[in-house]
Formats: structure tokens, C-alpha cells, sequence
């Protein structure tokens, strides 16, 4: 198991090296905490990852959401979002989307088109439910619950695990520690920053001992996305193209590689065919509050409410220069 000390180093490495550089089975497994009610707080013990390699007791996944406006052939009416991995979750890849979209950012028209296919980051964790606030009914035979934690909660375990005092790592069973995840309500939004590590250290009952015996730990790599092929790569590039051109999904090209939730593969082998499935979606937290840059990888552009304004006044601009790019993307082949 890694040592707080070696987590520490690799946090700091990575933290130096960005600024430097400025799906699973068994659903039921992870633990909804974004259902809880306001005001309250579900306790959490979390446990390392099953994966050597790893010094961290999470993995960080990455996706790219892509919207359409339907489907073509069947309901060509109904929104649907396709979801794909960001090759850049993998250290040393390059993603096609996001070497197109980063100068966008520079322009304040293209800001919230940008926005839209930025990477999404969640962190897949594993452990216990201490205090349930959900009264769960039907709860999995395995007590080690997955979790699926946004941004805002990770920039909170991160900070206290870099913080001198904390002196044994959270994960150890004997001198670890519990983390208190509370919601509370910031205007519309879940806002989950009061959430913090418990002041008291607290060793793993014989219950929870007994599960870790009896089920083990996960890989957490297990619950992350197929890393994407030269062929998946083209295939997410037309479909990025495609969304921000406003075209429909197209499942007969497409369809044997990503598709939208819900939706069943092409017979035959019309298209571009992978062995890659369509992967399902991480459930999503309830919104958080509006997105800073932190959330975005530290890229920056204006408040929510700037880019409206600006995107108001802008009488479509935007959506012209979408399509301005994309011919250039297209004649640069």
C-alpha cells in the first residue's frame, strides 16, 4: 500500500507538471450520494485500490459529451448525448477534440461552444457507507460501494491529504480516517463544500473487515473506459465535427463503436465497426454550482453570466464561427 509520503510527492509532481504545462459492472455498487437530502451528511470510509501500480486510492476518469439534436432515421426530434473518453486520460496522448477546441477559448463568442465539449473529470473511489442519510433498502450484497466524485469534493480530499497534520493515510485500516460528505444549497445548485475528513481517526469494525476479506478490492481500472483505438479516434473526431455542425447521430455509422445510452447497436457491419461498446454513463452528481476554471482544467473564460450577456449580443456570431472552423478543419485534410 502507498505511503501518505509517496502520495503526497505524486500529488505535488503532478500539481508542478500541469501548471508547468498550464463504465463497470455492477451499477448498483455505486453509492448515489448527490440523492441525499440538503442539510444532511453521508460518512464515508474509503479504501486503496486494488491496483499496485497505482499510488493513489482513486482513478481519475475523463469523458467528452457530445451533444446531437436526434437520431438520424428514428427520432430525429430528441436531444441525445453521446458519450466518449478523453484520449488525454492516458499520459503522453493527444486528444483530437481538445487540439481543436483550446484556441476557442481565446475568442469570447466561442467561450461557451468550448465549454460544451471540454473534458469532464470525475475520480472513481471505493469503500464503505458509514452513515447512510438514504436509508438505502436494497442495498448490494458487497458492502464496498463505488463512488463517483466531481471536482468540487476532490479539490477537498486533495487539499487535506497535502496538509501536514494529517499524519497516517485515510485508507489504512487501523489509523484511518472518514470522510463527512455534506450537501448543502448554493442558489439552485448542490454545493458539497462543507465536506470534509472527520477530526477523529477510527479503525475499520470487525463488519468491515469481514467484507474486505470476504469480496476484496477492486482494480479500480476496471471502471474506467476502453482506452479508444487509431480507429475509435476517427470515429470520434466525424462525430465531434458532426455535433457542432448541428448534423443528427448517425447510428449506421457510428453505432458499432460510441452511441448514445439506451440505444441498440446496427445489425450487420454498416459503417465504421469497432469491437469498442458503447459505454455507459457514469450516474452524474446533482449539478454543481456554476463551473470554474478548476473544473475545466484551469482554462480560462468569463462567468456564466459574462458569456451570456456577450452570446446574447452576439446575434448568433458564435454559430458562425462553429462552422468557420469546421471548414477549415475539414480543408486542412
Amino acid at each position: 500500500m502507498p505511503t501518505l509520503a509517496e502520495i503526497r510527492a505524486k500529488l505535488l509532481a503532478e500539481d508542478n507538471n500541469h501548471n508547468s504545462n498550464n463504465s463497470g459492472s455492477n451499477r448498483d455498487a455505486i453509492y448515489p450520494f448527490w440523492n441525499i437530502d440538503v442539510d444532511t451528511t453521508a460518512v464515508i470510509r474509503f479504501l486503496p485500490d486494488a491496483n499496485p501500480e497505482n499510488t493513489f486510492f482513486w482513478q481519475e476518469r475523463q469523458v467528452i459529451k457530445m451533444p446531437f439534436a436526434g437520431v438520424k432515421g428514428k427520432d430525429e426530434s430528441k436531444p441525445v448525448i453521446v458519450q466518449v473518453p478523453c484520449i488525454e486520460m492516458w499520459d503522453g496522448q493527444t486528444c483530437p477534440v481538445h487540439a481543436e477546441i483550446r484556441p476557442w477559448f481565446k475568442d469570447p463568442s466561442m467561450e461557451d461552444l468550448a465549454r460544451k465539449y471540454w473534458k469532464k473529470k470525475t475520480y472513481i473511489f471505493q469503500g464503505f457507507v458509514v452513515t447512510d442519510p438514504l436509508n438505502e433498502q436494497d442495498k448490494p450484497e458487497n458492502p464496498i460501494r463505488r463512488f463517483v466524485i466531481g471536482p468540487q469534493i476532490f479539490k477537498i480530499l486533495k487539499s487535506a491529504l497535502l496538509d501536514p497534520d494529517m499524519e497516517h493515510m485515510p485508507t489504512e485500516y487501523d489509523n484511518g480516517t472518514d470522510f463527512r460528505l455534506t450537501k448543502n444549497q448554493n442558489g439552485q445548485y448542490a454545493d458539497y463544500g462543507a465536506s470534509n475528513w472527520a477530526r477523529k481517526e477510527r479503525s475499520l469494525n470487525e463488519n468491515e473487515r469481514a467484507a474486505v476479506e470476504q469480496f476484496g478490492l477492486s482494480d479500480l481500472t476496471e471502471f474506467l473506459p476502453k482506452k479508444p483505438t487509431d480507429a475509435d479516434i476517427k470515429v470520434i473526431t466525424e462525430m465531434f465535427e458532426a455535433s457542432v455542425d448541428g448534423e443528427l447521430y448517425d447510428l449506421d455509422r457510428w453505432g458499432n463503436t460510441y452511441r448514445p445510452w439506451g440505444l441498440e447497436a446496427p445489425t450487420g457491419n454498416s459503417g465504421t465497426s469497432t469491437t469498442a461498446p458503447a459505454p455507459a454513463p457514469a450516474p452524474a452528481p446533482a449539478p454543481a454550482p456554476a463551473p470554474t476554471a478548476d473544473a475545466y482544467d484551469e482554462i480560462p473564460f468569463k462567468s456564466t453570466d459574462e458569456a451570456a450577456a456577450e452570446s446574447a449580443s452576439s446575434g448568433g456570431q458564435a454559430s458562425q464561427n462553429a462552422a468557420d472552423i469546421l471548414n477549415m478543419i475539414r480543408n486542412r485534410k
